[in-house]
């Protein structure tokens, strides 16, 4: 599955409609995004299993800033709606492909246990 690019208006429905998104924040102007991009469509090719987005910072500034994105590229990786992964830097492939396989194994049932509020 290529990438896809998602706006402000089509993130949510992203999330929602999609068991692990990974979200590349770039923009054009930007040397590592611009290294990092064909790392990235190669692993959508891989994993067609993970929906694989991309956000242009510079035509989606108020998305951008909803995320609190401070450095680009950053990944940012969701399971079931829930932001599981987040790092600035642009990644080699193979620590992309640690990331995927990371949070393809999370249990999610345990994360979720631990992000409960303590009942007393």
């Amino acid at each position: 599955m290529a990438t896809i690019d998602i706006t402000e208006q089509s993130f949510a429905q992203t999330l929602e409609n999609n068991g692990i998104v990974f979200v590349d924040f770039w923009a054009g102007w930007c040397g590592p995004c611009r290294m990092f991009a064909p790392i990235y469509g190669a692993a959508s090719e891989r994993h067609l299993d993970i929906t694989f987005a991309k956000v242009d910072t510079e035509a989606e500034q108020g998305l951008a800033a909803a995320a609190g994105i401070t450095a680009i590229p950053t990944l940012m990786a969701f399971r079931d709606k829930t932001l599981v992964f987040s790092q600035p830097g642009a990644l080699n492939a193979t620590g992309l492909e640690e990331v995927i396989q990371e949070v393809k194994n999370l249990d999610m049932a345990r994360l979720r246990a631990q992000d409960a509020p303590q009942q007393n």
